[in-house]
């Protein structure tokens, strides 16, 4: 998801107009049905009822909070909440931890406290060589809540796509999806190579926009119906879709794109994402803390929102960081396949003047640092690596609707790698 949606996403409960339901008189609070808004685009789920009502559908004061994720008026809270209103999958932390080191003798450079309070800063952290050298936590949040990641999730999936390819689960990354999901067949993914996907190169018909009411955007209907709603698979989307242009020919950033590759990865393993997460990535990794992914349905019937819905502490995905800086390597056990990081980084040109002109596998340029590289999410989520300084920055925000701070987030990034231990003037 992009920064784009905010606006639209941030009044939905408000705005969106009724339309008719399955039976008898509209609802109040189902402001927007979109089993008729959006009836083909992918199968949904029958609306449940008896027994199954309680368990399946969620609730109209859920659904009523699910719509304000993203509202700026309470967005520094929701975004550390989801876990409350959002279904969701645990991904298991390490028996034994990993205690992080600190040290001492690192200032930030500038007025760090204007620059936390313009970028509406949940928390931040800097790594210099391994060590903690600085850590912030803002509006009432804590070193053991879990914050949203959003699109930084998208580097995570990444991530195990490597280590299925090195394990042979996936043979080659120019092989098509449909290989491993043939429902893909016939429509816009069929014949998509993983490595287009990985790229944001599928040429699938979808543009991450989300517009909202009577005639919804597809990433709208998708949002709305899979995450808000509970009544299809987020991926499912991806069957029906058309194709707007040839595979590898231009960058179009698509969640969806990210969703498809994360069906591919469950169906190459065949493993749910969260356990492939726990298992090979968060345990190794000797996180502190469960994490978890948002999920499009309950148990048993929804999947982990690939492409968005990665939720954890501001430690643990500094470890996340570490783990790219170094090579894929946690205290001499290799996590990351060997050369994995580089693939994953190697960035693709995009816009110049933009401060994000490269996009690698999952994966952003940030600035124009040389070899430096991110994750990003929506809403003012980083996590921000320059391998010259053996520096990592996490940065967990709550930007509101319209919010295009990127240049100022990555010139002050820039100025922490580029500080020396003692150089800096203001904490």
């Amino acid at each position: 998801m992009i920064r784009s949606a905010l606006a639209a996403l941030a009044v939905l409960g408000a705005s969106a107009p009724a339309l008719a339901q399955d039976e008898g008189a509209p609802e109040p609070w189902r402001a927007w049905d979109v089993a008729e808004g959006c009836r083909g685009l992918a199968p949904l789920d029958p609306a449940p009822s008896g027994p199954e009502l309680a368990y399946r559908e969620p609730s109209p004061a859920t659904i009523a909070m699910r719509r304000q994720l993203l509202n700026p008026e309470v967005n520094s809270f929701t975004f550390r909440e989801a876990s409350e209103v959002f279904a969701n999958r645990r991904v298991t932390a390490a028996e034994q931890p990993r205690a992080w080191q600190e040290a001492t003798g690192f200032t930030m450079p500038g007025d760090y406290q204007a620059f936390a309070l313009a970028t509406h800063t949940d928390a931040l952290l800097v790594l210099r060589d391994g060590q903690i050298v600085f850590e912030d936590y803002r509006n009432r949040f804590d070193p053991e809540e879990r914050h949203i990641g959003f699109s930084m999730s998208k580097t995570i999936v990444a991530m195990l796509v490597g280590q299925a390819l090195a394990r042979g689960e996936i043979e080659s990354l120019d092989d098509p999806a449909t290989r491993y999901w043939p429902a893909l067949a016939g429509g816009g993914y069929d014949g998509v190579p993983i490595r287009n996907l990985l790229e944001m190169r599928s040429g699938a018909d979808i543009v991450e926009r989300y517009d909202f009411g009577a005639n919804p955007s597809l990433a709208a209907c998708i949002h709305d119906t899979a995450i808000v709603l509970n009544r299809a698979r987020f991926a499912d989307f991806g069957i029906a879709v058309g194709r707007r242009e040839a595979p590898g020919a231009t960058f179009n950033y698509a969640t969806l794109d990210t969703a498809v590759l994360g069906r591919v990865l469950e169906n190459a393993t065949g493993i749910p994402l969260a356990r492939l997460t726990s298992e090979r990535l968060w345990q190794p990794l000797g996180a502190e803390r469960n994490a978890f992914w948002l999920a499009d349905g309950p148990s048993g019937t929804g999947r982990s929102l690939a492409g968005m819905g990665f939720n954890a502490t501001l430690r643990d995905f500094a470890r996340l960081g570490q783990l790219m800086l170094d090579d894929g390597m946690v205290q001499g056990m290799r996590v990351l396949p060997e050369g994995w990081v580089a693939a994953m980084t190697t960035m693709r040109p995009l816009d110049p003047d933009s401060p994000r002109p490269g996009y690698g596998f999952q994966t952003w340029q940030l600035g124009n640092e040389p070899g430096a590289f991110s994750a990003i999410g929506l809403a003012g989520q980083y996590i921000y690596v320059h391998p010259q300084s053996r520096t990592v920055i996490v940065k967990l925000s709550h930007y509101p609707p319209g919010a295009e701070l990127d240049g100022v987030v990555a010139g002050f990034f820039e100025q922490v790698a580029n500080t020396p231990p003692g150089a800096g003037e203001g904490r």
